[in-house]
């Protein structure tokens, strides 16, 4: 017995039962049922039986899955190494160290965490994504990865170089500012207890210098001391600029508390570099003082270039920002207030007919921290007895820096045929993109904490964050379309009234924000979220259940808006596998 299939010429084909069978020397054939009416699957599987094969299984009944890694964010990630070159700028030579060298990289843009849990996800047994399987680093731990920061140490110099290459020349800005990171640990002799500018108080730190593009890339990064004073540093950077890097000539900008008087005098000027900074608040009262900056120039503009003899063969450029002296003045007020309210408790302490408070130290010591809390103590004329406390506000100051508030002024060494006025206004400005890298670090790509024991580690895992940031920042750029991110900053710029005037948002950015659509009509993201998103395009390990066939790889098929993503940036969602 047969299943056969006659064709109809103006109807759906015949579905028959036959048997054929002999009569008389001849082969004939009957018909035993119409089985047309029967589903395909019912027909396949009578098919099958009177074949002598074993039923057809149901098509999930044939494989299983035996691992899902998320790939997505691992294959962007990834393949943006590959498209900046900085694989082969870390080291020309393929080597496992350098793998795990790009899969720390990898690691901490996609999923920060410490080398003990990097090592842990890349591990075929623990893996988290597919990164240890696609650079075929299933067997490491954490001692692997100290040994590759030991092997990039060495490096760090020449990969500098390279970015330098790369993204500066002659007469370019280059931006420089300083942060900290707190410390674990009491072993290493880089932690130290200094000023905290990550508002981590109390704790051992390190301190880092950051070299950046105007734009923010960064380019090279050093670590300090927790106790160095931010600039006793800037004789390594004129040197690294000069001589590492080859720069004839560059203009440093750097805000006044890096950029003093003594380090422009015997740091930056005998090296013939340029500079950009800014003056302090007695130095500007001295431009006023002496009718340098007269504040009525102000009712009709908001910045204007002067001159002064303490600053010969410079140009001072003196700018007031509504804006930002609103913001000084309100913030002035409230905690004057907020002073005045905890000092008015004091002074009822003082006078209160039972058990008053006493003893000019008891007393100055309630005093001093209410002062120390708000950082008022300037604005208030304060008399203390052993048995008396009062308190009154020095408007005399107060008035006097009152008029101060929205003023700065610039300071240059830059020519005016190299950077006009507005154009040095909009360069010290740009300091706010190294800033952006800063909270990169203490955000995104969570410097802290630091558990290293050795010099040459810290070093290392800060050199590895900057790196990440390098590779994050390109990212973001190229996926400004579908990011709240300003893909548009050249409008952004058309609408900005005046270089001393807050940065505004082009009308797509915001048409971006009120929306959180696309112009591709797409759901807007963060840069976090959409790593989020692309992780769920998996790679799925699949065996067959039939022995003889192999195991094999398939990745999810991307949405339209992960597809749109890896078109942005130029990534193949298969990179590692096909």
């Amino acid at each position: 017995m047969y299943v056969a299939t006659i064709p109809n010429r103006n109807s759906p084909p015949a579905i028959l039962l036959r048997e054929s069978y002999r009569e008389n020397g001849k082969v004939k054939t009957r018909t035993l049922a119409n089985l047309s009416r029967w589903s395909p699957d019912k027909v396949e599987q009578l098919r099958r039986v009177l074949m002598n094969q074993p039923p057809k299984a149901k098509l999930q009944e044939s494989f299983d899955i035996t691992r899902s890694l998320g790939h997505g964010h691992v294959a962007a990630v990834l393949g943006t190494i590959g498209n900046l070159g900085l694989d082969t700028l870390i080291d020309p030579v393929p080597s496992r160290q350098r793998d795990l060298v790009c899969a720390m990289i990898v690691s901490q843009v996609i999923r920060p965490s410490s080398k003990l849990a990097c090592a842990r996800g890349l591990r075929a047994k623990s893996a988290t994504s597919s990164l240890g399987e696609v650079l075929s680093l299933s067997s490491v731990d954490e001692d692997d990865l100290y040994e590759a920061m030991d092997w990039l140490a060495p490096r760090q110099s020449r990969i500098e170089a390279e970015l330098a290459k790369r993204h500066l020349e002659d007469g370019t800005l280059v931006l420089y500012d300083m942060s900290s990171a707190a410390f674990e640990g009491k072993t290493c002799p880089l932690g130290k207890r200094g000023h905290p500018k990550d508002g981590v108080r109390g704790r051992l730190q390190i301190v880092y210098g950051l070299l950046a593009t105007k734009e923010g890339v960064p380019i090279a990064i050093e670590v300090f001391a927790g106790n160095t004073g931010e600039p006793t540093t800037i004789a390594q950077q004129v040197e690294k600029l000069k001589g590492r890097f080859g720069l004839a000539n560059v203009v440093l900008v750097g805000d006044r508390g890096l950029l003093t008087q003594a380090r422009l005098r015997e740091d930056v000027t005998p090296k013939q570099l340029d500079f950009i900074t800014a003056l302090r608040a007695p130095q500007i009262r001295t431009l006023i003082r002496d009718e340098a900056i007269q504040l009525s120039l102000f009712d009709e503009r908001d910045l204007v270039e002067v001159t002064h003899p303490d600053y010969p063969g410079e140009r001072l450029v003196a700018c007031l920002n509504p804006h930002l002296a609103k913001e000084r003045t309100e913030t002035r007020q409230s905690l004057l207030a907020a002073t005045e309210t905890e000092l008015d408790k004091i002074v009822a302490s003082v006078n209160r007919e039972r058990r008053p408070l006493r003893g000019k130290d008891k007393i100055a010591m309630k005093v001093g921290k209410v002062i120390d809390r708000y950082k008022m103590a300037k604005h208030f004329i304060i008399e203390i007895t052993d048995e008396t406390f009062t308190y009154r506000p020095d408007e005399a100051k107060i008035a006097a820096e009152t008029i101060l508030d929205g003023v700065y002024v610039l300071r240059t060494s830059v020519e005016s045929k190299v950077l006009g006025t507005e154009e040095v206004v909009l360069s010290y400005k740009s300091l706010s993109n190294v800033e952006r890298v800063f909270r990169g670090f203490n955000t995104d790509l969570d410097i802290r904490p630091i558990r290293h024991r050795t010099e040459t580690r810290v070093r290392v895992h800060v050199f590895l964050r900057m790196l990440s940031y390098y590779v994050s920042f390109a990212m973001a750029h190229t996926l400004a379309p579908m990011l709240f991110k300003d893909d548009d900053p050249m409008s952004a710029k058309a609408l900005r009234d005046s270089p001393v005037a807050p940065a505004k948002r082009s009308n797509s950015a915001k048409a971006k924000a009120s929306t959180k659509v696309s112009a591709d009509h797409m759901p807007v993201h963060s840069f976090a979220t959409l790593m989020e998103d692309l992780a769920t395009v998996v790679a799925n390990r699949i065996q067959p259940r039939d022995t003889d066939l192999d195991s094999f790889v398939m990745i999810t098929k991307p949405t339209p808006l992960q597809q749109r993503a890896f078109e942005l940036l130029g990534v193949s969602p298969t990179l590692g596998y096909l």
